[in-house]
Formats: C-alpha cells, sequence, structure tokens
C-alpha cells in the first residue's frame, strides 16, 4: 500500500519523506510520471509544462499536492556560476507585471527574485485553475513542495494561493534557494506560520544561494530550517556550505579573489553540489523516519 500523508501532523518526518519523494518523482516526464505517481504515491498526475517551468498537480479523494520541478540537472555547477557572479541586489525586485500586485502585498520593501517570479509567473494560471477546479470538486489539504528551484516556486505559490484565498496546509522544499528579501520571507513566514518546513543538507551550496553581493546579501529564508547532515557537517574534515561561504565573502572583502582562487572556488563548489542530489534528501529524510 503507497504511503499516506498525515494531515494532523505539522512538520512530521512521514510527511516529508512522501513529499520528498513526490518532489523526486516531479523530474520525470508526463507519461513515466504519471505512471509513478500512481503506483508509488497512490495519487493521480498531470504535468502543466510552460517554457522551462513545471509542476505536477496530484489528486486522491484524500488530498491535493502540487509538485514542483527543480532545474533539469540539479547536481551540475552550470547555474551556481550566474548566482555567484551577478549581484545579487540587481535580481531582486519590486514586483511588476500580471502578478505584481498579488506578490505587493508582500509589503512596500518587499522584493524578489526575477527570475523565480518570471518562472512562476510563467506556470501560475494552469496550475492555479487546476487546484481551482479540484478544490471546488472536493475540499482536501493542499500541500506544496519541490526541490531546488522547485522548492523557490513552492514558496512564491503559497502567497500567491494565499492572495487567492485559497488555503495551503503545508509546504515542504528540499535544497532551495532564498526568494526574495526580509520584508518578502518575513509577510511570507507571517502568513504560514508553523506550516513552512524548508529542509537543508548542511554540504548543499544552492540554500545559501543567491549569495552575492558578497558584501552586502540582501536576501533572507523563511524561518523553519530542517538541518540534514549536521553529524557529518560538525567534523573536522567537513564544513557546511554557510561556513564556505563567508570564507568566500572574507576574502572578497580582504581583496583576494584573484583568477587562480576563483578556479579553486568551482572546483569546490563540484565537490559540494552532489550534497543537491534530491537522492541524498531522500535518503536524509528517511533516516529521520527510521529514528521516529
Amino acid at each position: 500500500m503507497p504511503p499516506e500523508l498525515i494531515e494532523d501532523a505539522l512538520g512530521d518526518p512521514r510527511n516529508a519523506g512522501w513529499l520528498a519523494h513526490a518532489a523526486d518523482l516531479a523530474y520525470f516526464p508526463q507519461e513515466e510520471g504519471a505512471a509513478k505517481f500512481r503506483d508509488e504515491l497512490g495519487m493521480e498526475a498531470r504535468l502543466f509544462s510552460v517554457g522551462n517551468t513545471q509542476a505536477y498537480v496530484l489528486t486522491n479523494a484524500d488530498h491535493i499536492v502540487v509538485a514542483f520541478r527543480g532545474t533539469e540537472a540539479p547536481t551540475t555547477i552550470e547555474g551556481l556560476k550566474d548566482w555567484l557572479l551577478t549581484d545579487a541586489a540587481n535580481l531582486l525586485i519590486v514586483p511588476e507585471g500580471r502578478l505584481g500586485t498579488d506578490l505587493a502585498a508582500a509589503g512596500v520593501g518587499a522584493k524578489f527574485h526575477q527570475g523565480f517570479v518570471t518562472a512562476i509567473a510563467d506556470i501560475w494560471d494552469p496550475v492555479f485553475e487546476a487546484v481551482d477546479a479540484e478544490r471546488k470538486k472536493q475540499d482536501r489539504p493542499i500541500w506544496l513542495t519541490g526541490h531546488s528551484l522547485g522548492g523557490a516556486l513552492a514558496l512564491l505559490a503559497a502567497w500567491l494561493f494565499r492572495r487567492k484565498f485559497i488555503p495551503i496546509h503545508q509546504i515542504y522544499t528540499f535544497g532551495g534557494p532564498m526568494i526574495g528579501n526580509r520584508d518578502a520571507i518575513q509577510a511570507i513566514d507571517k502568513e504560514y506560520t508553523g506550516k513552512i518546513f524548508r529542509y537543508v543538507n548542511s554540504p548543499d551550496p544552492v540554500p545559501q544561494l543567491p549569495t552575492m553581493s558578497l558584501l552586502a546579501n540582501h536576501y533572507g529564508h523563511c524561518e523553519k530550517e530542517m538541518l540534514l547532515g549536521a553529524i557529518a557537517a560538525a567534523s573536522a574534515t567537513s564544513s557546511t556550505a554557510a561556513d564556505f561561504f563567508k570564507q568566500l565573502a572574507a576574502k572578497a572583502v580582504e581583496g583576494k579573489l584573484d583568477p587562480a582562487m576563483i578556479d579553486g572556488i568551482w572546483e569546490q563548489l563540484k565537490q559540494r553540489v552532489d550534497a543537491h542530489a534530491m537522492t541524498n534528501y531522500r535518503s536524509l529524510v528517511a533516516s529521520l523516519l527510521s529514528k521516529s
């Protein structure tokens, strides 16, 4: 029998395991993905794909789940360079366009990552319509999840659903990057107090992104971090991704980031990027289940 979501449990490892599984299956194309969601999780699945943004809307008699897909190659170094070499402050925007009014409701000072706003705007209409139609058929708890970019989109979607008066039950993200400045994420935290569970593998660099400008990073994270891999990260031979970027920032302040050192940074990132793999997140969450 497929595993089940536990509606009345907040941050339960069983829910984390279920939603990590869903976030992993979101990487599969429609035909294969639909079969896997049905066989492994007992959910009917519809894939929505617009441009480079994809999400599955999953349903059964008891739940509605939206699983946002991350990047196509989440464990490659490509894309990390763009995040690191671009001044993050320049990517923080005051919301405009079709979703501008809803996002601007986060407050006067709220700014969001331009790329993530563009991505959620691409897919928002069909995902919202599908969830709204399912809810009108039968009111059920709605869960949001995603890995990497998918985690960022899940948080933005949570805010947008609230603006449409659609209640979200809980949100679980895995290895998600930062989506906006502190005003923006504080507004999301306030709306979803106790309902956001942000899983982070200690050595994974992606949750520390975007992290430039190194001297003045204006980005922030939603409060409830669920740290994974903490024991390994505490060993003498290992460090967290946060430690790595702090050291990088210190070198930038000292003016020591010469070309040779930058090449070395990429090599260190390559050694860490496997920690971002969804298979690692599923394994680490499964270890929580075994201890509970």
